[in-house]
Formats: structure tokens, sequence, C-alpha cells
């Protein structure tokens, strides 16, 4: 689409180059800016744009536009709302969806960015009204709809307008009432009261009472006559009229082109792309939406000419209350996608930055700051686990119909062909918290993979379903789960009796690993708390220049370092061989000279590759309602989701690309508790999103009121909602006559799983409480998990040579405080940054790991100042304090370290409290990190966060 500056709006400059709400209003025909202040604010006489914004995981920038059209407003004044959200578009590089919303039957999308509702006022500025200002409280009633956004609309104050299937509210000058019509859900009730709470918030100043009656309780309660009151008494209610009946006419799916203004009717049997021209628009009306779709290659004015016929195209069907929702080549919705037959996937990124680019040029010749339109800075982290790994691993392995618990040099020891059961206990908030899980391997049997479930089930079930749940496929294991193990290995074949029977009756070779047989194992991860090796066929096809590979034959050894490595997978080589094979010297093996020995073992050379594999990268979250009756699962997309719309009596699907999480609400049957991963397998394969995920993806199971960190991440969460007791409608009640506290419920301790395992005495664990679990900041308590020491215990031998981890350290319960006799900071510092840079040579393995000591007493001293004491031995700093303030070579003043830290007594002032290294001087900085700034910097950014912390700098 070409676009020149004479056909942009002024008003559109700037706009969309960062996340968040824009509006506008059409005045005299022109598009008119909003205050922020105003936003959701609509009069019945106006037109409006609005802009979402939304900054996606990748960076991008994801726009939709809206353009509301009020009861009253002109027909000539919607006319200009229409095309100018098409320039409003094309200012935005002409990749937005649009949405015509008319009041009172706007889209949930559109509703959700005005929570909990909108309620538009009388008046009107194109229109000939006057916005009209009440000087006195007039008794208002309205009516209201919906169980995730409520549609609130207005009716007379008059008892004919009540019924018995929909929720009102009835607003006097001194109370506010909600009546509950009989037939109406719970749900519908609970979203009702935040409207309730916006009506008291807006036209109240939150000075209000407020009461709610239900249907049928007659004259039971003095707020119930005094509400009936307002009617002249009580009297049977009528029925609801068929007028306000929503009825959805079925009509057939039909596809028109666009000509010169006019719809004509394409005839096809089957709808594919195919006929679609990029160089023409199309409607296609599905009866309750209408949609415009409008190739690349189309000019502004064809599509504004589209915008106006699709309009015309409403009158003449006599359906102005339909939604137009346009959409632009290759920028497709779902749901329209869903309407074709095979829709093929369109390489989205390469159209939208031409066309986002053309533009930004346009309007940085007018001045205009385009930094924010053609892309946003990606957020470029590493991926988090999001939980305690300082827990208790047990696992079995199933066989058959049974389950054997594996001994402790057994657990990270996983074969290909089995399945596996896990159950991780873990610190939680003010109690231990449990995830159960299963692992499929890719050549086990299904038999067994249904026996793991079953097993699992019951797990959760006799704990009450306070346990999360894990379901987990050989190779799409979430990063969770490798934190979990944090060494992991996978081996080919299988030992149980359904994997033997299988490979039997379909006379299939035995490849179970052998270890004195040729092995070649491919090592990955990010660092000695995440690393793999995965056996893989030992050929040479299997290699790849982006990893590194450890090779066995008999009594030799061979490690193959690829040249496209990073230096994290280089040093997971020898910890990996220190596992596998222990007590032997490799032989190094550089990509590109290999010795003949070793190409002889993989069967000779043969082209490999060289890109690393790809792993699904959890992308921006979806959040689904889901119901489920008689294996159909139907679901429903929340926009703009917060912790609020999890309803307690129903079960919800957040869909992260990556992962699948099932929450399920308290209140929900029991029977259909059982069926949640039924649920989330039934959504995974159903691909609602089209975003092709596969059967592998993993599926979580969360409890509402043991959502663990890993879930609660991806809300603004408030753990006192969930441990609330009632339905929703109660929750919400008590939480708006308690000033919008939650109350809580008494609720028992979760019973933990050492109750379920029987698990010794000696093992238990002392409850303590954490801010957080596992993040880059946080300094570890141990460095593998017990699963791992003891596997490497097992391979232990007093003559092996010395190999690259470090031991685990002793540390006392409670350390004596001699400030005579300790290390200064610097040396603690620098022996923890030598793990970074360089592996000392120390034996390999702990041979076991003690319970953690109970916390010993607090001290008055900072809270954060006693947990880093504790992670570094309770070291004492003994520091010369520089008394005098300098400046560096670039101008910026420097501090003593003394006045830098965070329970500095004397602080230094006007400092950037995120980055309190930078201000100190080069030498100071080196004593303190043991290395120089420059050399700081390229750390990645965990681990600079862990050293600020040992230094109290952070």
């Amino acid at each position: 689409m070409s676009v020149s500056m004479r056909d942009l709006d002024p008003a559109f400059q700037g706009a969309g180059q960062k996340a968040g709400i824009e509006v506008w209003r059409i005045e005299n025909f022109k598009p008119v800016p909003v205050p922020q202040a105003s936003y959701g604010k609509f009069f019945t006489g106006d037109s409006y744009l609005i802009l979402k914004t939304i900054a996606l995981k990748s960076g991008a920038l994801r726009q939709d536009i809206h353009y509301w059209l009020g009861k009253d407003t002109s027909q000539d004044e919607a006319g200009a709302a229409a095309l100018k959200t098409v320039e409003l578009d094309a200012a935005l590089g002409g990749r937005a969806v649009q949405y015509r919303e008319v009041q009172g039957h706007e889209t949930e999308r559109f509703l959700s960015y005005f929570k909990p509702c909108i309620i538009p006022q009388e008046g009107g500025t194109a229109s000939g009204f006057k916005h009209v200002e009440s000087e006195e409280h007039k008794i208002r009633m309205f009516t209201c709809q919906g169980k995730h956004v409520v549609h609130v609309k207005e009716v007379p104050f008059a008892r004919s307008s009540l019924n018995h299937d929909d929720i009102f509210i009835l607003d006097t000058a001194n109370k506010i009432f909600q009546f509950n019509g009989s037939n109406s859900s719970i749900q519908e009730r609970a979203k009702a009261l935040e409207v309730v709470q916006h009506i008291k918030d807006t036209y109240h100043d939150g000075k209000c009472d407020i009461a709610t009656v239900e249907d049928g309780k007659l004259m039971s309660d003095a707020e119930t006559g005094e509400f009936w009151g307002f009617f002249g008494g009580f009297a049977p209610l009528p029925r609801k009229t068929t007028d306000d009946v929503k009825s959805a006419v079925a009509l057939p799916t039909q596809l028109f082109r666009v000509e010169k203004g006019q719809a004509e009717p394409v005839s096809a049997d089957t709808l594919t792309k195919e006929l679609l021209d990029t160089n023409k628009c199309y409607l296609l009306d599905c009866g309750a939406e209408i949609y415009l779709w409008m190739g690349r290659s189309t000019s502004l004015d064809e599509r504004k000419a589209a915008s106006g016929a699709a309009e015309e195209y409403l009158r003449s069907q006599d359906r102005l209350k339909s939604q137009i929702i346009r959409v632009i080549e290759n920028f497709e919705t779902v749901s329209f996608r869903s309407k074709f037959d095979a829709w093929p996937q369109s390489a989205e990124v390469a159209v939208s930055e031409d066309g986002r680019g053309k533009v930004a040029a346009l309007l940085k010749r007018q001045g205009v700051n385009v930094r924010g339109l053609l892309k946003a800075a990606p957020e470029k982290e590493e991926p988090q686990p999001y939980i305690d790994c300082t827990g208790n691993l047990q696992v079995w392995r199933v066989n058959g119909q049974e389950k054997i618990l594996l001994p402790v040099p057994d657990q990270s020891k996983f074969y290909s062909g089995e399945c596996y059961i896990f159950q991780y206990n873990y610190p939680g908030e003010d109690q231990d918290e449990c995830l159960i899980g299963t692992w499929f391997g890719k050549k086990s049997v299904e038999e067994e993979r249904s026996s793991a479930t079953s097993h699992a089930n019951k797990m959760v079930e006799s704990l009450k379903f306070m346990a999360s749940q894990l379901q987990v496929y050989e190779g799409s294991e979430p990063i969770l789960f490798f934190a979990i193990f944090q060494s992991f290995l996978v081996l080919k074949g299988g030992l149980s009796d359904g994997y033997k029977t299988f490979i039997s009756e379909n006379e299939l070779s035995d490849d179970t690993y052998k270890e004195d047989g040729v092995a070649l194992f491919r090592v990955q991860g990010s660092g000695p708390e995440n690393m793999q090796a995965i056996q893989v066929e030992p050929v040479a096809s299997s290699l790849n220049s982006s990893y590194c590979y450890i090779l066995h034959s008999g009594s030799s050894v061979f490690t193959w370092i690829g040249n496209l490595r990073t230096p994290e997978v280089e040093e997971l080589v020898e910890r990996q061989l220190d596992v596998i094979k222990p007590n032997m010297q490799a032989k190094l093996q550089k990509e590109g000279s290999e010795s003949e020995q070793f190409w002889e073992i993989l069967g000779g050379k043969s082209e490999y590759r060289s890109q690393k594999i790809a792993r699904d990268a959890e992308s921006d979250s979806h959040l689904f309602s889901c119901t489920f009756t008689k294996g159909e699962l139907k679901v429903i997309e929340i926009y703009n989701f917060n912790q609020d719309d999890l309803m307690t009596e129903d079960i919800f699907i957040l869909d992260c690309h990556s992962s699948i999480f099932v929450w399920v609400g308290q209140q929900v049957d029991q029977k259909l508790k059982t069926q949640a991963l039924v649920i989330g397998e039934k959504f995974v394969k159903h691909d609602f999103l089209l975003e092709k995920l596969t059967v592998q993806t993993p599926i979580y199971i969360i409890s509402e009121g043991s959502e663990p960190e890993f879930f609660t991440r991806f809300f603004t969460w408030d753990s006192t909602k969930s441990a609330m007791h009632g339905n929703s409608f109660q929750r919400k009640l008590s939480i708006l006559k308690n000033g919008g506290r939650p109350t809580l419920s008494n609720k028992p301790k979760r019973r933990t799983a050492g109750a379920h395992v029987g698990r010794s005495a000696t093992n238990e664990k002392p409850q303590r409480a954490r801010s957080v679990s596992f993040s880059p900041e946080r300094v570890r308590v141990r460095g593998r998990s017990p699963a791992f020491n003891a596997l490497a215990s097992a391979f232990e031998n007093p003559s092996a040579r010395n190999l690259s981890t470090p031991p685990a350290q002793v540390r006392k319960p409670y350390p004596k405080s001699d400030s005579s006799n300790v290390a200064p900071r610097s040396t603690a510092i620098a022996s923890l940054t030598s793990t970074f840079e360089q592996p000392p040579r120390e034996p390999l393995m702990p041979r076991s790991i003690k319970p953690r000591p109970k916390s010993p007493p607090k001290a008055e001293s900072n809270s954060k100042e006693n947990i880093m004491s504790s992670k570094i031995e309770t070291l004492t700093i003994q520091e010369d304090v520089k008394e005098n303030e300098v400046e560096d070579e670039e101008g910026l003043t420097l501090y003593p370290y003394e006045r830098l830290i965070t329970v500095s007594t004397d602080p230094a002032a006007d400092i950037d409290v995120t980055k309190r290294e930078t201000y100190l001087s080069s030498a100071e900085f080196r004593e303190k990190f043991g290395m120089t700034k420059e050399a700081f910097y390229k750390l990645p950014k965990w681990k600079q966060n862990k050293l600020k912390m040992a230094l109290q700098l952070f």
C-alpha cells in the first residue's frame, strides 16, 4: 500500500509507539485526542477511535483499532470514524486489526480495555446534543450481563424492567442495590459486583451503602423490603420479553469481492486462501460478524472504499448492530483463518516491518519521533524455572501397572523407552509445596503411559488436589523440569517388561544402553544447574556444530567440541563426563581436527547440521475459560486477563505456547477435577489458536489455593484472594463490604508430600518462609540436586583424576562470628567468581547432602544482610574507608564502598540505586569483585546480580 503524508491525519502522528491505550473523539469529522483521565467515558451522541498497543515478548508491537459508535451518533459521523480508522491503520504500517463497535453490542475484547465496564452517558458533540451534567443524584437502573466481561445497559426505572434471568443494579442517592435474578449464574453475580463498586467509586465518591437482593426472597429482610419499596411494594415479575432475548440468526458463510464500492458474490464450493487476491478487498459474511479482508497491494483509497461498502452492506441487510472486523493480508485473526480450509502459514515479520518502515520514514521527515514505531526493544532474558531448587526429589519407574521407587543414584538417569513418575517437595511461602509429574520417553509404550498417568492422578487425589501436576514428554521438557533434576541423563532403550515385550512383538533390535558398548551423547544446557546429556545414534550425522558430544567405545572416550558451541556448554562436557565415564580420561576432538579413530567408531565421516536445535519459546500468554461436557471441550478467550478473572466454579487454561496450564477452581465438581489432564490434552489437540501445538506440549495442572510461583508470575497475584472461602459472588461481596480487602478463611495447612510417601523423620526439612522462588539474584544454598550428587558419588573413585566440579561447602548451622579470624569479603567474592571464570580442579561431587539446618535467631540488622551473610559463611567485612569523593574519567562522582551498600549509615545521595557498583573507583571495584568493570559487565545478568547481592550492592 502506497502512503503519502497528505493521506494521514496529523492527529495520528506518533500514535502506537508504546504499549497502552489511546483514544480520539470525532469532532467535526476530525479525530481529537481524548485526555487520559477521560478514558472509558463515552457519550451516546459521539463516535470514538480507540487504539490498543501491545508489546509482545518478541519485542514487536501489535495494534488493535476499534471505532465505537454511540446509539445517537449521526450517520455522517459514524462514516468519518470508519474512514479515520483506515487512516490510523495506515499510519501504523497497515497491519492492525480493526473492529466496529456499536453501543450495547461491543466485543469482549473492547470491553476488557475498560474493566469493569463502560456506562455511556447521554449527550454528544457533533450530534447536536449537550453533555449532560446532573446537579442532583437521579435514581437509575442498569442490567448486567456476562460472566467474563459485563455488558451494562441502562433500563427504565420501573418494575416492568426486572426479570428472573438478569442481574439489575438500582443506583439510589444513599444506597446501591444489586438484584440477582433467580436464573442468573454465580459468576454473573460476582462480575456485577465489580460494576457496583465502579458506580460507588465513580458517582458516590466511594461513600454509600451496598445491598444485595435475592430474587424470590420476598420481604425476608429489611434491605429486600427497602428495595421493593422503590417500586411500590413487591409484585410478581414479568417474563423476559422476546425483544430482549438475543437470537443469533444462523446464516450461511458467504464471500463477496468488493468492486468499485460494490459487494459481488464469489461462487466457491469451499473457502480457500487462493480465492483472495492481494490486489482486491473482500467481504466474508459469517452472520454474527462480517470480515473485511484487504490485500497488501490495495491502496488507501481502495481500502476506504471497501470500508464504505461494508457499512452500506449492513444497512442494506438492516444489520446495523453487527460487528465488522477488518483484517490485512498476512495479519489475519485466528477466527478469520478458521473459516477457511487448511490456511497456510505466512511469514509475518518481513511484511510487517516493510510497511512500518515506509510510514516511519514519512513521519520522520515531519519531525516526529519514530523510535518506537519500527520495533520495541526485545527483552533478552535467560529463561528461569521460577521454582525453589533446594527441595527433595523422589522418582519411580513404571513397570506395567506397578511403580518402582528408584534409588537416589538412578533418579536422574532416564531411559527413552520408559515412563517415570516424580514427586518434588520444595519450600513454599508458609509450607512445603509439591509437584507431581510424569515423564514419557519417546519410545515408551501406551500402556505404561496410561499406568503412569493413573498413578500420578491417584497421588494428587491423595493430597486432596493440593499438589500441582506436570505431564512431560521427552524432548519437550520445560526449564523447570531441568532445574529440578539439574543434571539429567537420557539413555536409549528400556528396562521395563512393557518395552521388552514391544520390541519382541515387533521384531525390533534392543538398543538399550550398555556401558561397554558404543554410545554418543549430545551435551546441552546453560550451566551446572541446567545440563543434560542425551544419547543419540552413534553416527556422524548426529553431530551438530552448536553442541559438544561425548563418545565412548569400550575403553576409548572422546569429547567432541563443535565450532559454534557456547563456552558454557564446553564446561558442561567435563561435568557430564564425570557422570558417564568418571574414571576414564577423554581424548579431546575439536571440530575439523578429529582423529581417524573417532570417525571410525562413528562409521565414517558424513554431513551434519550446524544450526542449534530449536525449542518452543514461551510466547505471549492467552487465558481461556473452559466448558467440558460429554467429552466436548468449548473455550472462550479472556482478554487482558488478571487474577480476578479466575472464578472458583470454573476451569481455565493459560496457553503460553511452550506450556499449557490448567487451573482448577476449588468449587469445580469433584469428577470434573479428575478430568483436568484430559481437558489439557484436548486443548492441545484442538489447537484453538492455530499455533501448531504438539501433543508433546508440557501440561501443568494447578489447583486453586495451591498456585506455585511458576503459575502466578503471569498475574499480579494476591495469594489472600485464592485463600478465601465461599463462591465467587460471596468472595467479591466480602471484599466489597470489607473496603476492598480480602477476608481470609480458616484454611487448613497444606498436607506435605512427606505424608504421602512416608518420608522418615531424618529427611524432614524445617518449615521456612521465603519471599521468592529461584531467581538469578538469589544465591543458591546448594550446587547440585540430591539425585545428581548421589548419582555422581556412585561413580567416584579415589584414583580418579582431578575434575572440574567444585566440592560442596560444609556449613555450620550456627557459625560463630569471630572478626579476628575471618577472611576479607573480597576473598569470598573472588572464590565465588572463580566458578564463573575457570573451574577449580577439585574432587567432583559431595557424597551426601545434609538436611538444611534450622534458621538461627534473627538479628536486629537488615534482613537482606542476614540472608546474604548466611550465604557466604557469615564473613565479616573489614575494609578501608575512602573519605574523599572523586570523579572518574567520565565525570561520574565516585564514592567509597561503605556509602554505596544498601545498609549504609551514611548513604550516597543522588545515585542510581540499581547500579551502585558503577560509583566505585576502578581499584576498589577490582578489590571487591576480583575483576575489572569491563569483565564484570560481560557476565550474564544473573551472575552480576548474584555478586552484587553478596556485596550488599543490590
